[in-house]
């Protein structure tokens, strides 16, 4: 066994009382110190970054991502969306604002939306209900529509032929033609 002194990987002088062993060094308390502001290290929580420590409140403040919608620093789940980073309880839909989990999302201009929010704002209205269209859609008549809503005008049947009449820019079965 020996009774060699412990040498501060700082200073290089022997370390008597208190040792501080970190990153398979070991250090005076007073000098195992944070890369930012400087100031001793306290408890066994640090952050290595560009090959520094780095105390907890420093590399929250000057190394975490910023969230797109606070602007605050992320210490815990990070949503990467939109080519930013968001707080999870800030990754909300620009329409009813629900949080949107880091789930699916719809974008405009820039913003993330649920489906039923964008469907509603932004998607294109059947020509017979008014309802956004979400799904797969019939373009006729120089509108688009459900295919449900393609209906005969006359006996409301759907109209699925490639070919049809037309009155009052209504489709027109070729049975009622």
């Amino acid at each position: 066994m020996s009774d060699a002194p412990v040498i501060c990987s700082s200073c290089n002088a022997p370390i008597e009382g208190r040792i501080v062993t970190a990153l398979n060094k070991k250090w005076h308390p007073e000098h195992f110190t944070c890369n930012t502001c400087k100031k001793p290290i306290d408890g066994a929580k640090f952050h290595q970054h560009d090959g520094g420590v780095h105390c907890v409140p420093c590399f929250s403040q000057h190394h975490s991502p910023r969230c797109h919608g606070c602007g605050d620093p992320i210490t815990d789940r990070v949503i990467q969306a939109l080519g930013v980073s968001w707080h999870a309880q800030h990754f909300v839909c620009g329409g009813c604002k629900k949080e949107l989990g880091g789930g699916g999302f719809m974008e405009q201009s820039g913003r993330p939306y649920c489906s039923a929010c964008y469907a509603d704002q932004f998607a294109a209205r059947c020509a017979g209900c008014a309802k956004p269209i979400v799904d797969k859609a019939i373009i006729a008549l120089d509108a688009k529509w459900h295919r449900d809503c393609f209906t005969c005008n006359k006996c409301r049947n759907p109209v699925t032929d490639a070919t049809f009449s037309v009155l009052d820019n209504k489709p027109i079965c070729g049975k009622c033609a």
